[in-house]
């Protein structure tokens, strides 16, 4: 599932893609928004922060090419590396990451801090 976060809101995600130019897509079809990336660099590695694809759509191949879209584009900054974290009871999710090339990162455990 996709887990909406403090600073998800328009102004946030508004700020992120100011930051981040060029890097997250939007499937639209007819009026409708059917699936969205969130993607963006430090300067070093790519980060996946968020990749959903309305239920309709899921299994037709949308999910993988808006991440290849957000890879390439990536790829274009001269970032090497990409990172996703996936939420630990996410497992169609997880079958999704690893279909499609992605690996669990060996003794790495997510952190964080509210500020």
């Amino acid at each position: 599932g996709l887990e909406i976060a403090e600073g998800d809101d328009r102004q946030g995600v508004a700020q992120f893609l100011a930051r981040n130019p060029a890097l997250s897509r939007v499937a639209i079809d007819g009026s409708a928004i059917v699936g969205v990336a969130l993607c963006g660099n430090d300067g070093r590695r790519g980060h996946i922060y968020h990749l959903a694809v309305d239920p309709a759509y899921q299994g037709s191949g949308l999910g993988k090419r808006l991440l290849d879209e957000c890879l390439d584009g990536l790829r274009r900054t001269g970032v090497k590396r990409a990172i996703i974290m996936v939420a630990d009871d996410n497992q169609r999710g997880t079958k999704f990451w690893e279909h499609v090339g992605w690996e669990k990162i060996p003794g790495a455990i997510p952190m964080g801090i509210d500020l």
